[in-house]
């Protein structure tokens, strides 16, 4: 297991980057996201109601679920704060680098075959997840993690109830026996641990949705809006930061993503962005995964390098040369050097 860890209590650890090339992810270098210890559950025991402001209450296990026709998704998933420590000035939070993200098969039901059969009420606006995990937060106060979701990102068919990874049952740090994946939003919406769905009447408002994980103070959000969708970014897999290469042509490979629209060019630099190239994209495992890169640049002087990677999508956004600042450090998306030494 190569994970980077950047918390040892309780265990956050970063995806080695030359992982976040555009394939799987194996689950024992994905990386882990923990607000708290990890929950001790019983897969044999374990069940989660469905309940709320639905027309049918529903209570599911794994055996039930089973009984919903399968869906498998190569999803990429990452970390509101990728990237934090890069900001300036600096601010507070989990010190995430660059590896809070990655890319893995998830096999699970479609949550909107669950909706279907609990059948939401004409007034609900949100659907709720609870998570097992629980803990103090800032004020001495316990919570357990909760997020909700739109009704229309719930019932999109790409958004799942998931109990495999890799074609392997989910392990205890990836939430198992059972956590939700919505692919193309930032990974604190993907609930690990289920407990609990809730179909609420009322938008929901929580310590995970509406104190934390909120944009404040940035140019580019209104104030306190929750994150939702990941923002354009392409990252260099390799070579990785610090590596040694040689005078000539030198292979450049990497990936990107967006959650906002499929991934339509990334370009890079080795003079400090006065000249970019376009990379040659590579077929993306899904949708909703990330686009692998490559190109072949030539390094043509000794001495210290700085490789640029810039992603754009079909939306049109582009990926920011400078860091959008904000006080929580979350969506820094901006373009990173990784610095080379050519000999």
């Amino acid at each position: 297991m190569r994970r980077i860890a950047v918390i040892e209590t309780p265990y956050n650890a970063e995806t080695p980057m030359d992982r976040l090339d555009g394939h799987s992810v194996p689950a024992s270098e994905f990386f882990v996201r923990s607000h708290f210890d990890v929950p001790a559950i019983d897969p044999r025991g374990w069940r989660c109601p469905v309940g709320g402001a639905v027309v049918r209450p529903l209570e599911l296990d794994l055996a039930g679920l089973r009984g919903f026709t399968p869906r498998r998704l190569t999803v990429t998933l990452e970390c509101a704060g990728n990237g934090r420590t890069l900001l300036r000035p600096a601010v507070p939070g989990a010190p995430w680098r660059l590896g809070a993200a990655g890319t893995a098969e998830f096999e699970g039901v479609a949550l909107a075959d669950v909706l279907a059969r609990a059948r939401p009420r004409a007034d609900a606006v949100e659907i709720a997840f609870r998570g097992a995990d629980e803990g103090e937060v800032a004020g001495g106060r316990r919570v357990r993690f909760e997020r909700s979701l739109p009704m229309d990102v719930a019932r999109h068919p790409d958004t799942l109830l998931a109990w495999t990874m890799n074609g392997r049952p989910l392990t205890e740090e990836h939430g198992a026996p059972l956590r939700l994946i919505v692919p193309g939003w930032y990974a604190v919406a993907s609930v690990k641990w289920l407990v609990g769905i809730e179909a609420l009447a009322t938008p929901f408002h929580g310590w995970f949705q509406g104190e934390n994980y909120v944009y404040r103070g940035s140019s580019s959000h209104p104030e306190d809006a929750p994150v939702t969708r990941m923002r354009v970014r392409a990252v260099v897999a390799r070579p990785i930061q610090g590596a040694t290469v040689p005078c000539g042509p030198l292979d450049i490979a990497g990936s990107a993503w967006s959650g906002e629209a499929p991934i339509t060019g990334v370009a890079l630099s080795v003079d400090g962005g006065a000249r970019w190239a376009d990379a040659a994209l590579g077929p993306a495992a899904h949708p909703c995964a990330a686009t692998p890169w490559h190109a072949r640049l030539s390094m043509l002087a000794p001495g210290p390098v700085e490789i640029l990677a810039r992603a754009r999508d079909a939306a049109g956004n582009l990926q920011p040369l400078d860091a959008p600042w904000n006080r929580l450090g979350y969506g820094n998306n901006a373009v990173h050097p990784v610095r080379v030494t050519v000999e």
